[in-house]
C-alpha cells in the first residue's frame, strides 16, 4: 500500500485516536511521562497529534458525542510503544503516576515488556526487543513472514 504524504497527518500507518476529558492535560502527562512529542494542536483543547520514536503517532481527542474515554474495569484496548530501553522507560514512567499493571517480565517470544494505565483510564505496553525468536520456538505458525523495509 503506499501511502502519500501529508504534513497535516502523522505519516505511521496506524494511528490510534484516543479521548481524553481533557486533551491539554493529556498531552503535556503523555509527553512528561511516556516521551510523546506533541506535533500539532488543533485548537485550544480539542485534539493534538503527538510523535514517539521514528515512526510512531497517536491523535489525543476530546470529549465529544460518542466519543467518550474508557470506563474503570472495563479494557477495550492495549497499545504497544517500542522503546530502546524499558527498564529505565517503565521507572520514568512510574515516577510521573503511570499506574504499573504488569511488569517489566521477559516474554518467551523475545520481548521484555510493562504495562501501564495513563492518567486517562487508557492502557499502553512498552516493549524492547531482548533476541529474535522464530514464532514457531513458542508454538505459533507463521502466516506470512513481515516484509522488512528496504
Amino acid at each position: 500500500m503506499l501511502v502519500r504524504q501529508n504534513h497535516s497527518v502523522p505519516p505511521a500507518t496506524v494511528v490510534p485516536i484516543l479521548i481524553y476529558p481533557d486533551v491539554r492535560v493529556a498531552v503535556a502527562w503523555l509527553s512528561t511521562a511516556f516521551g510523546f512529542r506533541e506535533r500539532i494542536r488543533i485548537g485550544e483543547s480539542h485534539r493534538a497529534q503527538l510523535s514517539i520514536g521514528t515512526d510512531g503517532a497517536v491523535i489525543i481527542g476530546d470529549v465529544r458525542g460518542e466519543q467518550l474515554p474508557p470506563e474503570s474495569g472495563r479494557v477495550t484496548h492495549l497499545i504497544r510503544v517500542r522503546v530502546d530501553d524499558v527498564k529505565a522507560h517503565h521507572a520514568h514512567a512510574r515516577h510521573f503516576g503511570a499506574k504499573v499493571l504488569d511488569g517489566p517480565k521477559n516474554r518467551e517470544y523475545g520481548e521484555r515488556d510493562y504495562t501501564v494505565e495513563d492518567l486517562g483510564g487508557h492502557h499502553w505496553n512498552f516493549s524492547e526487543t531482548v533476541r529474535d525468536v522464530a514464532p514457531e520456538e513458542y508454538g505459533c505458525e507463521t502466516v506470512e513472514a513481515w516484509i522488512k523495509p528496504a
